[in-house]
């Protein structure tokens, strides 16, 4: 992979929706997958190691859940970029992971194409029509 290419480590307990999100960042041009978690302690230590310029972060995990992964990394790198990931819009923990330093987030159940437009430069990360 390019040295320009984004980064991104992906954290979400369910192996079927990490697979998912590798798969549609394989297609995107300039992106590319540096590794993967299923826990929020794993997410910390693996963005220590990597130090990703963007994390995709589930907010309900077992073990530590989203929202504490995101403060512990923020609290250690301050200029991490984080986007939680959630089913539910209007979710407690959505405005939980916003405090905590997540810079926004991406509902779960959105469209593949609205993901890939989501995720370009200089959009909004969030569902249509909200």
């Amino acid at each position: 992979m390019s040295a320009t290419n984004i980064r991104v480590l992906i954290v979400d307990d369910h192996p079927v929706v990490r697979s998912g999100l590798v798969m549609l960042i394989e297609y995107a041009s300039g992106i590319e997958t540096v590794s993967e978690a299923s826990t929020g302690i794993e997410a910390v230590q693996l963005f220590r190691q990597h130090q990703p310029d963007v994390t995709l972060i589930d907010l309900k995990m077992p073990e530590m859940g989203g929202v504490d992964a995101i403060s512990a990394i923020r609290q250690e790198f301050p200029k991490a970029h984080i986007i939680a990931l959630t089913t539910y819009d209007g979710d407690e923990d959505i405005y939980r992971g916003l405090q905590a330093g997540a810079r926004g987030y991406l509902l779960k159940n959105v469209s593949r194409q609205a993901r890939q437009a989501d995720a370009l430069p200089g959009r909004c990360i969030c569902p249509r029509g909200t």
